[in-house]
Parts: C-alpha cells; structure tokens; sequence
C-alpha cells in the first residue's frame, strides 16, 4: 500500500477498522480503561476488544506504576474514517480523562494509540500509520494478536503474531479482568 491510497476528503476507499491500543497507569487503571471503552463504542460498532493486559513500563521515568494494556477494533462512523478526525477524538477521549502530555512516555491516565485504519499508509506532521513502534512494542501486539491474528502491518507485510513471537513478552501478563461495554 502506498501513501497515494490516502487523499484528504476520499472516505470511499476506506473501509473503516480501526484498531485502537489503550493504556493507563495512573488514577485508577482499570476505571479508566472502563471509561474509555464506553466512549470508544460511540464512535462506531466494536468489532473485538482483547483482554487486559498487565505490563511494565517501557520507557519512560524510572519508578512507575504497572499499565494496563489492551486493543479494540472498531467499524467507525463515516465521519470519523479520515484518519485525522480519529486522531482528533482521540485526544479529546484522552483530554476528558485528565491525560497530561508535557513529559513523553510519562505515567497517564489514559492513552489511546491508533494502531492502524484498515491497511492506510500515513506519513504526516503528527500523524503515522500504522503507528510507528508497533511492531517493536508486546504489550500493544500481544492483545492485537488475540483479537486479529490475521492483521499484517501493510509496508513490511509482517503479521502481528509473528512480530510478537520476535519479541520478549517479560512483563506482558494477561488478566481476567472484565473491562468493555456489553
């Protein structure tokens, strides 16, 4: 897939699936993470939502608490296909939920990666796809994998499960803990 697939204001070449991270180690994980499902699911029909993972921190300041991690996939609204209206709405979800972005890979709240938009190649000023260290990255592959084991990453053509079965999952340990909408 090239850059050329993606123009500003066509919707039709776009199916839609968006594949979302979300993360939180600050103010209550689990009831962040909660929350933001529940608005996520405004924003289209869920299609997956993995399980929660706990996870170390990578990167970072020294000392932080443990995250939760997990993956949603979402048919979006027509009017949130463009990838930087996503984006857009993203950050709002994450603003509401107290999310400060003064210092990088600092404890949050709330964060919400968008992961990928069907198979999009985006290359712009403050936005990637698919997000840029993904495939580096087993807290954001091991839930990805156990809900879309057959998502590839469209530049490299490399599936999720085979990134991650490349990787260290140390500190990647999944839970029981009940977190999305029913």
């Amino acid at each position: 897939m090239s850059l050329s697939k993606y123009k500003e204001g066509v919707v039709s070449e776009v199916g839609g699936v968006a594949w979302i991270a979300l993360g939180s180690n600050l103010d209550r994980p689990l009831f962040q993470l909660r929350r933001a499902a529940r608005q996520l699911t405004s924003l289209g029909t869920l299609l997956a939502c993995s399980s929660l993972y706990r996870t170390t921190p990578v990167g970072g300041p020294p000392g932080q608490p443990e995250f939760l991690n997990g993956v949603v996939s979402l048919r979006l609204r027509p009017s949130l296909q463009q990838p930087e209206a996503l984006l857009e709405v993203l950050h709002e979800i994450e603003k509401r939920q107290g999310r400060d972005r003064r210092i990088r890979w600092a404890p949050r709240s709330l964060d919400l990666d968008l992961l990928s938009l069907d198979d999009l190649v985006v290359d712009g000023p403050i936005l990637w796809l698919p997000h840029p260290r993904m495939m580096e990255r087993a807290f954001v592959l091991a839930p990805l994998c156990e809900i879309s084991s057959n998502w590839y990453h469209p530049i490299n053509h490399q599936s999720a499960c085979a990134a991650l079965a490349e990787l260290s999952t140390e500190g990647v340990r999944r839970t029981s803990l009940p977190w999305y909408p029913s």
